[in-house]
């Protein structure tokens, strides 16, 4: 993309000043959206194509929809920037580089939704991300643009802070909602959906950072010129994480609609993989997405295009994988992280992803039997659609795809005896010692 429009502070030191955001037009979107109505945001919005950027794709407008209006309650916005998913990295980097755009982004959704309150929810490991934000929350209530009264409309907002204990489930818009009231970040039986029922029994919007991000955009410049920059059902740029054994890993912005094989190979984004490395698979947007293999890297990353091969598009943050690499390992490793993550409260999900788990390292160690393969698909196929939440689900989708694309794989461990790969340990990956 020539124009950046969601990294275009990225490479700056000072991008997360509010001097530095007003001089490039920041809080114009603001200052528009103060002279249109509610509806005229909301339909905005939805015209623009916008889809959620945290991984479920819902259209923003329409999820904005659902907020009631003929309410006296007060009603919030809770901005999730618990960024837990493996593999993914890109919201921090709005909030580290540009947080005015996303605080503008929450003004404007206010303004929309008459809410009164926001909170950001910040994984715990970002203290140093949390201290940015605040001080340019402060920024903002020094201007005016946050408190009471704001843009000269009669809206009024406060926007806080909220550091999280660090919890994968969190993520989970209802976990984050139980963590923001002090309880254990357990989700929550729907419905009641947290437009009706969400933090404090109050109606509340749950918005990833980057959705929140594109909403100035969206109003600044038109929800035409927002839509026109993706493709269908998919508007908008978006930014992309690329890692893996790649020459250029790291957060790029694209048009929606990319193909994965231009992210990879494009010099402007991943510049192909790195000397002695070939593709094996990649995994399209964060561990929880079904795994692609190279035929399939001219998708693109789209939401409608990547359930057409059975994966998602996530959050967009694509994990390459190498020929070294032992997939067997891979989908051990993510099982043991789905086990260690579960809240407990399901039992086929606290069960069932560490009983998958074991199976899939007696595999992957070479003690594995045939009649294990179809153990692992009955077993994770019984945690599917028996959870509260998608957790215990997403390990289906791991173990179901790596089943699936690289039957070879397990069936090499099982007659061999071993794992037909090189071991691998952090030590590997440390430099020579000096003669």
């Amino acid at each position: 993309m020539d124009e950046k429009i969601l990294s275009k502070f990225f490479d700056r030191d000072d991008g997360h000043k509010l001097e530095v955001y007003e001089d490039h037009g920041g809080y114009d979107a603001a200052r528009k959206a103060a002279e249109m109505s509610r509806e005229e945001i909301v339909n905005e919005v939805k015209a623009s194509n916008l889809r959620g950027r945290g991984g479920a794709g819902f259209p923003a407008g329409v999820k904005w929809s659902f907020i009631p209006q003929e309410t006296e309650e007060d009603k919030y916005l809770v901005v999730n920037a618990d960024e837990g998913e493996p593999g993914t990295f890109k919201d921090r980097q709005i909030m580290q580089r540009d947080p005015h755009q996303l605080i503008e982004g929450c003004i404007i959704t206010a303004m929309a939704l008459d809410l009164r309150y926001c909170y950001i929810y910040i994984r715990g490991e970002l203290k140093f991300t949390e201290d940015i934000i605040q001080d340019a929350i402060e920024e903002c209530y020094d201007k005016g643009y946050l408190g009471e009264d704001i843009f000269g409309t009669d809206q009024d907002l406060d926007i806080y802070t909220h550091i999280s204990a660090g919890a994968y489930i969190c993520g989970e818009e209802t976990g984050m909602i139980e963590g923001l009231e002090g309880k254990p970040g357990k989700p929550r039986i729907k419905p009641p959906f947290p437009a009706i029922v969400g933090v404090f029994d109050a109606p509340t919007l749950v918005n990833n950072v980057e959705s929140i991000a594109c909403v100035p955009p969206v109003i600044n410049r038109g929800a035409e010129w927002f839509a026109n920059l993706g493709v269908e059902k998919n508007g908008g740029p978006k930014l992309y994480g690329l890692s893996g054994p790649i020459k250029n890993p790291g957060v790029y912005e694209a048009p929606s609609g990319i193909t994965v094989r231009e992210l990879l190979e494009s010099p402007e984004y991943g510049g192909g993989m790195k000397e002695g490395k070939e593709l094996k698979a990649y995994i399209p947007g964060g561990s929880s997405c079904a795994v692609l293999t190279p035929d399939e890297l001219d998708r693109e990353m789209s939401f409608e295009a990547m359930r057409e091969v059975g994966s998602n598009l996530g959050t967009g943050c694509v994990t390459f994988v190498d020929q070294d690499t032992c997939m067997v390992r891979l989908a051990a490793r993510l099982a043991h992280f789905y086990h260690h993550e579960s809240c407990g409260q399901c039992t086929p999900c606290r069960d069932g992803t560490g009983w998958s788990a074991k199976v899939l390292d007696a595999i992957e160690a070479g003690r594995g039997r045939h009649e294990d393969l179809d153990l692992l698909e009955d077993m994770t196929g019984q945690i599917e659609h028996s959870t509260i939440c998608a957790l215990g689900p997403s390990l289906t989708f791991v173990v179901h795809s790596y089943l699936d694309k690289f039957p070879e794989e397990f069936e090499a461990h099982i007659e061999q005896g071993e794992c037909p790969f090189p071991s691998w340990s952090l030590d590997d990956t440390k430099p020579a010692a000096a003669e």
